[in-house]
């Protein structure tokens, strides 16, 4: 039963680090020099602002962060 939580967490892990280095920062580097903000141009996703690529990696990563939560839990209880 561990190994299986062992494996879920592992994959877990490795499936938050890559969403967290996927997503853009907030701030607007050399686009802040021109005055430029972060949300300008007309793209698909940012004429949906319920279903942006920012919205959904936030969602995807708030879920797999309270997995990593309860995966964390499980083997602390499984362990002792």
């Amino acid at each position: 039963m561990q190994t299986v939580f062992i494996v879920a967490h592992l994959v877990v892990s490795l499936i938050l680090i890559f969403i967290v280095m996927a997503q853009e920062g907030k701030d607007p580097g050399m686009r802040g020099i021109q005055g430029a903000s972060s949300d300008m141009g007309d793209s698909f996703f940012k004429k949906n602002g319920g279903t942006t690529k920012e919205a959904m990696f936030t969602k995807l990563t708030t879920t797999l962060a309270i997995l990593f939560l309860v995966t964390t839990m499980v083997l602390v209880i499984l362990s002792a």
